[in-house]
């Protein structure tokens, strides 16, 4: 064999790391669930999609183009919250420092150690892209859908899988991540979506005057679900002429091509990815003490803060709530989310006093932030709970505690309670963004005689609403202070059921997805249709309160006929809401309870 070819499949194709990989994941039960959930998943969307009447041939390709669109954008949403699950093990690897000792001293150059896991891990998700294309190719026989928008629509999915795969990578290699990060790492992919795709809302600008389609921004090729509205529906959506793009050769690829640019950005980006994790890698094995010593100094304890402080009655409590945050790093975290948080609230509220920014711009920017920020905060609980028992576990120090007097409620109860006093100046945040909010509408403007009300047309009529509700404040926190206690139990049931911290994650995510899920699209569709009662279903999830404080027309057209009404139903909906998740708390802690014991016997030594 010639040693090119040899070199180049022992690269990718053969590499041990990859085969290895790739035969152990094949064998997991968990594997094998997640793509049959998702293929299942898919099916279930293509079908919805499919429904309806169809009396003609152009109404079935209309519905077989319509079925396709909502397929590829389901498809690149669900790859993109499933290919940080399978690159999981790969960022935990660092809290084994070891591992890529060993692996250097293996015949393996680094380069195949790096590609090894690359595509050892994305070989799933690429088996996930593939199960999908025979949905594709039955909908070619609706007609309405060329070839070259199914090849582009997988284009982009594998681009976004490798993109993160590659990151994900890169943090295990530089052993900047550890097993507390991997819901860093799954929170950051998706705040990234999220504020590009707010950004481009805003960049938006129409084709023409009057045109009901906008214009491709900078920020499309950046976001996946942007190129993919930029590749399919071009009515509404549309890139630039080639003609007129600005910037060049680049500018051309970049503003008339965005689906392409967003490709190759990609890949060009994955490829240095890889050639950088290549050579830390080597830097690794050529300097191990100075490599290990490097990152380390964001989990350096504060002594300074160790003074003498009252414990209370649950020790266990007092350690969650007092222990966690005695690191430069966790300090640093809360205290820059906490001012981030105020001061992008105050920045858009004084760009629209100033009229740079207009009322619909400043609600869509103040939901965008807001929303962020209790999508932080909830994934944050779910890490810090989904870890605390299984830590406990894999280090020994749950042996020593179950040796205590402290029985398994009081020790549940003090985990909960310790997490959310934690987590409280976080919860804090976005309930004081929305209450800058409504003292700057109770205020006219902080007193500059501001317009601070807008006329929404809901139905036949016209009903004059404020910017944001002045009570939105108090009816978030209410709602997310329930939410996050049942963030809370849930992580803490898969961290006392999983063996590692790992799989506790993961299951805790896609639970608390589901759930919220779920609760999510039942309120949206109640508070659209049903008068009243819909927006008290509404408040039970924090999102959808959030975005009716700023948009009730969109989120509660059926009651703001009577937009007293509407607001004190929201009001009722949002306490019942809270009570809800309380309750709902409640009952989970009494069956773990009752069952802590009998899980920790069955798990002892499991590793």
């Amino acid at each position: 064999m010639p040693a090119f070819l040899d070199w180049f499949l022992r690269l990718v194709p053969l590499n041990p790391i990859a085969v290895r990989l790739v035969e152990g994941g094949g064998r997991r039960a968990r594997h094998l669930t997640i793509r049959a959930g998702y293929l299942a998943g898919m099916i279930l969307l293509l079908l919805v999609a499919l429904l309806g009447p169809s009396t003609s041939l152009r109404e079935l390709a209309q519905r077989g183009a319509g079925a396709f669109t909502l397929v590829s954008f389901g498809q690149v949403a669900l790859i993109c919250l499933l290919t940080p699950v399978f690159m999981a093990g790969a960022i935990a690897q660092e809290a084994s420092p070891r591992t890529w000792d060993i692996l250097l001293t293996t015949p393996l150059r680094p380069l195949q150690i790096v590609l090894g896991n690359l595509f050892g891990r994305l070989f799933f998700v690429l088996a996930l892209l593939l199960s999908t294309l025979p949905l594709f190719v039955f909908l070619q026989a609706f007609g309405g859908v060329p070839p070259g928008s199914v090849a582009g629509s997988y284009a982009i999915a594998a681009t976004s899988a490798l993109v993160v795969a590659a990151v994900a990578v890169t943090l295990a290699v530089t052993r900047t991540a550890g097993r507390r990060a991997v819901l860093v790492f799954y929170v950051t992919v998706l705040m990234i979506l999220a504020v590009t795709f707010a950004a481009d809302l805003w960049l938006r600008e129409p084709t023409s005057p009057g045109s009901l389609a906008d214009r491709t921004t900078v920020l499309t090729p950046l976001n996946p679900f942007l190129a993919l509205e930029a590749l399919l529906l071009t009515n509404r959506y549309q890139p630039w002429d080639p003609a007129t793009a600005p910037g060049g050769a680049i500018g051309r690829l970049w503003f008339a091509s965005p689906s392409a640019a967003f490709v190759w950005t990609g890949v060009l980006l994955s490829t240095a990815l890889a050639v950088f994790g290549a050579a830390r890698l080597r830097m690794i094995g050529e300097r191990p003490e100075r490599a290990k010593r490097s990152g380390g100094w964001l989990s350096r304890p504060v002594e300074a803060l160790r003074a003498r402080s009252r414990v209370g009655t649950n020790p266990i409590a007092w350690r969650e709530r007092t222990l966690r945050g005695l690191t430069v790093g966790g300090l640093v975290g809360r205290l820059g989310f906490a001012l981030a948080g105020i001061a992008a609230a105050l920045v858009l509220l004084l760009l629209h006093r100033q009229g740079t920014l207009d009322g619909y711009g400043l609600r869509l920017a103040l939901v965008a932030a807001v929303g962020a920020e209790v999508v932080i905060i909830v994934l944050t609980a779910l890490n810090l709970a989904a870890t605390s028992v299984s830590r406990e576990r894999e280090d020994g120090s749950l042996d020593i505690i179950l040796t205590t007097p402290i029985q398994p409620g009081p020790y549940l109860a003090g985990k909960l309670q310790g997490l959310v006093q934690f987590l409280l100046p976080m919860m804090l945040v976005p309930v004081a963004s929305l209450g800058l909010a409504s003292l700057y509408v109770a205020t006219s403007g902080f007193g500059g005689g501001v317009a601070v009300t807008v006329d929404e047309a809901v139905d036949v009529s016209t009903v004059t609403v404020p910017l944001v509700l002045p009570e939105a404040a108090l009816e978030l926190a209410v709602v997310l202070a329930g939410f996050v206690g049942f963030a809370v139990m849930v992580g803490l049931q898969w961290s006392v059921r999983s063996r590692g911290s790992i799989g506790a994650v993961v299951g805790a995510v896609a639970i608390l997805v589901a759930v919220g899920g779920a609760v999510g699209l039942c309120g949206t569709a109640a508070g659209r249709g049903i008068p009243v009662l819909g927006a008290v279903i509404a408040a039970a999830s924090p999102l959808n309160l959030v975005a009716a404080a700023a948009f009730p027309a969109s989120a509660l057209p059926a009651s703001l006929l009577d937009p007293v009404a509407a607001r004190w139903s929201l009001a009722v909906g949002s306490l019942l809401a809270g009570a809800a998740w309380v309750g709902l708390v409640f009952a989970m802690h009494s069956t773990l309870k009752r069952t802590f014991m009998t899980t920790v016997r069955q798990l002892a030594g499991r590793n």
